[in-house]
């Protein structure tokens, strides 16, 4: 089980960041007449949430004040579990130019997110216990929010030897990837897969053919054409994910398995066929693949270049659909900060990756829920239960509002007007190409462990 921040009683010693912030105010909070979803319990209902001593005392109507008790008006507001991002780039260590766990996680607050599950492609690579560890640590010294680390499958990510799956386990790792690169050699990828369903947790693929990607920079399609670029073919995407799946279908025990950043729609169809036939996988869409297309990249616009690139409305209808029947149970931000020097080079020679912690919320709101797809309920649990169950967290009482679980709350107003302004944004990197995006609904205070860490009032 991953180490976790708590804060037992106002009696205890402050042992973390957040421990202190806590004894500097109210360990009592009343959250009154918010409209509460909470998905695991399938509650929906205006009501009041107590929160004392960091934990869900109790929720229902006109709840009683405690005494010094501070309370927040929530009235035309959503009250949901905090919410849950299972992919972001945190960049330390090695990478702090781009993010920090300081500031990523400042980043995540203030987009509504309590937990962000960070990708192992840091410098050096997160696999072995020390580093899991040094993960947890600093999250506990600089972090805003609860970070858990995903190690990585294989020694170095270079693919070649199997790190120490159960160890990194025990260190704490909730998931396992190479995150940035693909696990290309089949015999690897079967013996990763053995290790981790050993676990009992979850390999996350980053799902890129290597040989067919080589030198390509954005989808391969009108746009890479015209602007004479070497083009990111869908199949390089779907032959990983079918791989996989077959993979799967000869183990013995097979582990969870779970696709990244999914773009394609053919890798739709092929997770739909292996969910309806019970294999435990999962497929996990990113803001900018729900809304954006490869148009964005005219005129060689870095901000739009990613990993896997943006496509074409097809993709983007598919991937909509999918999270609407069922096929696509993750949502996740693939937060991937980098320097405004790095950016501004020449398209083929830019990194990939747009930042979006602060801004996911509203965007998953137009693509799923403004579109009719889906309800904010279920949007909700897309947020919350699903990815807590995905990467372990719902054990440790994450992803819900039940009582005794740790208060991580967001707070949402769904008709808030705002748009997108760098200049305002609180992460290190600004990289994205939706500065002065006109965006509606907002999560606006985020409360860890009981703490109001970010409060737009």
């Amino acid at each position: 089980m991953p180490p976790q921040i708590t804060i037992k009683s106002r009696h205890d010693a402050p042992k973390n960041t957040l421990a202190r912030r806590a004894f500097l105010q109210s360990r009592c909070l009343l959250i009154r007449g918010g409209r509460v979803i909470d998905p695991a319990s399938k509650l929906d209902k205006v009501c009041d949430v107590a929160i004392e001593d960091g934990v869900i005392k109790a929720i229902g109507k006109k709840l009683a004040l405690p005494s010094g008790a501070r309370v927040i008006d929530a009235d035309g507001m959503f009250v949901t579990p905090g919410l849950i991002d299972p992919h972001v780039h945190l960049r330390e260590p090695g990478h702090e130019h781009k993010e920090t766990i300081h500031s990523g996680t400042a980043a995540a607050v203030a987009g509504g997110f309590t937990s962000v599950c960070c990708m192992p492609n840091t410098s050096p690579a997160i696999d072995t216990p020390e580093l899991v560890r040094f993960i947890y640590d600093r999250a506990n010294l600089t972090g805003r929010c609860r970070v858990f680390p995903v190690a990585a499958g294989t020694k170095g990510r270079k693919g070649l030897e199997i790190a120490e799956i159960q160890l990194l386990h025990r260190a704490g790792a909730v998931a396992f990837s190479d995150d940035g690169d693909c696990i290309a050699s089949a015999q690897v990828m079967s013996r990763v897969f053995a290790a981790v369903s050993q676990t009992g947790s979850t390999f996350m693929q980053h799902c890129q053919e290597p040989t067919l990607t080589q030198g390509a920079s954005m989808h391969a399609g009108t746009v890479s054409a015209r602007l004479g670029l070497t083009g990111w073919p869908r199949m390089a995407e779907e032959i990983i994910i079918e791989r996989d799946v077959r993979l799967l279908r000869h183990l013995r025990s097979p582990c969870r398995y779970h696709a990244q950043h999914i773009s394609s729609a053919g890798s739709i169809d092929i997770i739909r066929l292996a969910r309806r036939d019970g294999l435990p996988v999962t497929g996990e869409a990113s803001p900018h693949h729900l809304l954006l297309t490869h148009d964005l990249c005219e005129n060689y616009n870095t901000l739009a270049k990613v990993n896997p690139p943006l496509r074409e409305s097809i993709d983007v209808n598919a991937l909509v659909e999918g999270v609407a029947d069922g096929t696509i149970t993750i949502l996740g931000t693939d937060h991937a900060p980098h320097s405004a020097e790095e950016k501004s080079q020449p398209f083929e020679d830019a990194p990939m990756g747009m930042v979006g912690l602060e801004f996911a919320l509203p965007l998953y709101a137009e693509a799923l829920v403004h579109s009719g797809a889906i309800p904010w309920q279920r949007l909700i649990a897309l947020l919350t239960l699903e990815p807590a169950q995905l990467c372990g967290l719902d054990v440790l009482g994450l992803g819900s509002l039940a009582k005794g679980a740790p208060a991580d709350v967001t707070i949402i107003d769904p008709n808030a007007k705002w748009k997108i302004d760098p200049g305002k944004m609180v992460g290190k990197s600004k990289n994205t190409p939706l500065a002065g995006r006109k965006l509606t609904g907002r999560s606006i205070t985020t409360i860890v462990g009981g703490v109001v860490v970010t409060d737009s009032e």
